[in-house]
């Protein structure tokens, strides 16, 4: 049975027992001066050390940081758009080597279906964000060109890696087929190793190889041991040999989307090249077999 509680009226002293004592100890009050005191139930809202409240106050606090979270994410999530875009921007100027260049004034972007045709309805600020998901435009047949003002062109490509995603872009000549320049990511290859293809020290030997084999497509292979054909491949990474290989099937496949506007564009510049030569030809005076002169015969 519960201990009942009587408080003195005279001096306060609380008393714990069945019943109030015959004389208070500490100011000598008799019985009659205590008073009961009436226990009263906490309710959970007022007990910090009930589970019940314990449980509801953890609730409320992972649902106000998550809130919070959210409201921060949402809020800062334009501006790390608008920054990993920038980024891009600045990728596609790199492998042009034309970093100095405002990407608005140099670069036209669109982009082409798998018979290299352009699509109309896809914007400039459309092809650049296909580069946020390159794997499902590929796979919608919608490429993204990025071409600049001196007629070169930049292609963007993707594929794996020894331990996760690699991309970049390939910058070729206004004959479609020289490299001019490439620029190469990673999620997470292994520093040293296959993180070399990040470095600009490894990207510059891809300047100036050849995609084609006269109107065969080779793309550009990364071959261990040392490249044996120089105009269509590349020394592979020392001890990279997983993501080299990554980098030749990522070229393969991407550049392998773009063929037909690859070999549209070649075939006008040698028709015009050709237009060019006969008019040339055309233009030159003809020589002409001097008659013998009738007097001297």
């Amino acid at each position: 049975m519960a201990t009942k509680k009587f408080r003195c009226n005279v001096c306060g002293y609380i008393h714990e027992g069945d019943a109030a004592p015959a004389k208070c100890p500490v100011c000598g009050a008799p019985a009659s001066e205590f008073t009961e005191l009436k226990s009263e139930k906490k309710s959970w809202l007022h007990d910090k050390n009930s589970n019940a409240y314990i449980l509801v106050y953890s609730t409320v606090m992972v649902i106000v940081v998550a809130a919070l979270l959210a409201v921060t994410a949402l809020s800062l999530q334009e501006r790390q758009h608008a920054n990993t875009l920038n980024e891009k921007k600045d990728a596609i100027l790199a492998s042009l080597g034309a970093a100095e260049q405002a990407y608005d004034d140099y670069i036209s972007a669109y982009a082409v279906d798998a018979q290299g045709t352009r699509i109309e309805s896809v914007s400039a600020d459309d092809a650049l964000e296909l580069l946020f998901d390159l794997k499902k435009a590929e796979a919608e047949a919608t490429y993204p060109v990025f071409e600049a003002a001196d007629g070169r062109v930049v292609l963007p490509v993707s594929g794996t890696g020894l331990w996760g995603p690699i991309w970049g872009y390939v910058a070729l000549e206004k004959d479609m087929n020289t490299v001019a320049g490439v620029v190469f990511g990673h999620k997470g290859e292994t520093p040293g190793l296959g993180a070399e293809i990040a470095t600009e020290k490894y990207q510059q030997h891809f300047v100036g190889k050849t995609i084609f084999d006269g109107a065969q497509f080779v793309s550009i292979v990364l071959r261990k041991g040392g490249a044996q054909n120089p105009e269509h491949e590349v020394d592979a990474i020392t001890g990279g040999t997983k993501t080299s290989d990554g980098v030749t099937e990522m070229l393969h496949n991407s550049l392998g989307h773009y063929l037909p506007l690859l070999e549209a564009r070649r075939n006008a510049s040698a028709d015009v090249a050709g237009v060019e030569v006969a008019d040339s030809e055309s233009t030159e005076p003809v020589a002409t077999e001097q008659l013998p002169n009738d007097e001297n015969e």
